[in-house]
């Protein structure tokens, strides 16, 4: 039998991530380009494998898991339906939010003394709320995601690279200890330069506005990831799931784009308003 070269795993490692890497960027500029329910039904079902995650994590015993998995499922399916419908029909998007509060209520109930297990429901819905939100403008809603987009996987990217080549003081050592200060600095420069390159490619008129709300997205998006994992270190879990060959679960994959969507998606609507919220982002 020939022993493995060393380093080998880690080079197949590498090129699993990789490859699901690939295929989940190709699935999310897919549904961005097409837009309407399936864009709607993809992050739906990306919402609700994060909620399950997070309730599977965080739950107690087996039985509870399971009766607050399902519970949050179904709450995060039923409030993402509602949300989307009301874009098509007569449905008020406050209709999702209280399907949302209801969920949490039993989720909590159910998982009583792990409440902390009906957070799943925020979490997960977090995932698709602010993307549809977005999307859902007639006139920028696909530049507001592709922005969305590159702002966030630049932030992890660069993060990534500049934190291995200059390393430096920890960022956060008590819930990740393995995040410097040269990652985050490095993840927020190039954020800027790709929300700024996007938007200009997109007709924006004023950028120095563009600079400040891709450092605030970046930095939300960094916060996302620092606050998944302090929980999952909370729970002594190295990953949400194994859904995802060589990255874990969605919830390790989407930890710091639900509270980037989230900030830019606030951003949006106050300045432009629900129908209106990629020009509110991007046009200053």
């Amino acid at each position: 039998m020939i022993p493995p070269r060393p380093g080998a795993g880690r080079v197949s490692e590498l090129a699993l991530r990789t490859a699901s890497s690939v295929v989940l960027i190709a699935a999310a500029l897919a549904a961005a380009y097409v837009g309407g329910l399936f864009f709607a039904a993809f992050w739906i079902l990306a919402g609700v494998a994060v909620g399950v995650e997070w309730a599977w994590l965080v739950a107690g015993d087996p039985p509870s898991r399971r009766w607050t998995a399902r519970v949050v499922a179904a709450t995060l399916g039923v409030a993402g339906a509602a949300l989307s419908l009301s874009i098509y029909l007569y449905v008020a998007p406050v209709t999702a939010a209280f399907v949302l509060l209801a969920g949490a209520v039993v989720a909590a109930f159910l998982a009583r003394p792990a409440y902390f297990a009906a957070v799943a429901i925020p979490y997960g819905a977090a995932v698709f709320v602010g993307a549809m939100l977005l999307r859902r403008d007639p006139h920028d809603g696909l530049l507001a995601i592709l922005w969305l987009f590159a702002v966030v996987w630049s932030t992890d990217i660069a993060a990534f690279f500049a934190g291995r080549a200059f390393g430096g003081p920890k960022l956060a050592p008590l819930l990740s200890p393995n995040k410097t200060w040269s990652g985050a600095i490095g993840g927020a420069t190039a954020a800027v330069a790709a929300g700024v390159a996007v938007a200009a490619g997109g007709g924006a008129a004023r950028l120095w506005p563009i600079v400040v709300v891709a450092l605030v997205t970046s930095a939300a998006s960094q916060f996302g990831d620092l606050f998944e994992s302090g929980v999952k270190r909370a729970y002594g879990a190295k990953d949400s799931s194994k859904l995802i060959p060589g990255h874990g679960g969605l919830m390790d994959r989407l930890d710091g784009f639900l509270f980037a969507a989230t900030v830019a998606a606030a951003i949006g609507v106050a300045r432009g308003g629900l129908d209106a919220a990629g020009e509110g982002l991007l046009r200053w």
